[in-house]
């Protein structure tokens, strides 16, 4: 149970806040923790064979990474919403097909932040506008090779790494998705 919480950081995209906790089986705690609100992640299938992967730099792992497109979901907005923007905004598709795969928590003690992912099929191009503060390149990559960069540490982004891994369980599986 929560005894008192107080904000000591915010700014549009997070706030930072640390709340004194009693512990279910005794004694008290203080906890820091950091909120984002809810996130999603997009795996694109471009044909049974291929997925779209963006590569851009993030500030705080300090490089360029390779990720499905991901981000946060805005205020009032669907996650169902939120991942057709986002697929449009960074990998300038929309989709035709678009089916809820998983729902997980990025970081269990620290961050309070759920993310939603996606696979996506039947792609079509369109043109949205970009968010200034990202620089995204899009690649067509074979699955199997997305895959193998998750398994060889090429892919590290959460998100990214279980949305390929589970599609690729499901696709082995023989299950209907976009790869079929």
């Amino acid at each position: 149970m929560t005894r008192s919480t107080r904000s000591v950081y915010a700014n549009p995209w997070i706030e930072v806040r640390e709340d004194e906790v009693e512990l279910p089986w005794g004694g008290t705690t203080t906890y820091g923790v950091v909120t984002t609100g809810r996130c999603v992640g997009v795996l694109p299938f471009a044909g049974p064979d291929e997925v779209l992967l963006v590569h851009q730099w993030r500030y705080v792992a300090g490089r360029a990474m390779w990720e499905v497109p991901t981000g946060g979901v805005h205020e009032g907005e669907d996650v169902r919403t939120a991942a057709a923007r986002e697929l449009a905004e960074e990998a300038g598709v929309a989709a035709a097909h678009l089916e809820e795969v998983s729902t997980l928590h990025t970081s269990k003690s620290v961050v309070d932040e759920t993310a939603t992912l996606f696979v996506a099929g039947g792609l079509v191009d369109v043109v949205a506008e970009a968010d200034p503060t990202e620089r995204i390149s899009v690649h067509r990559v074979a699955f199997d090779e997305a895959v193998a960069m998750v398994l060889d540490g090429s892919i590290l982004d959460a998100m990214s790494v279980v949305v390929i891994l589970l599609a690729d369980r499901r696709r082995r599986r023989g299950e209907p998705g976009p790869w079929s």
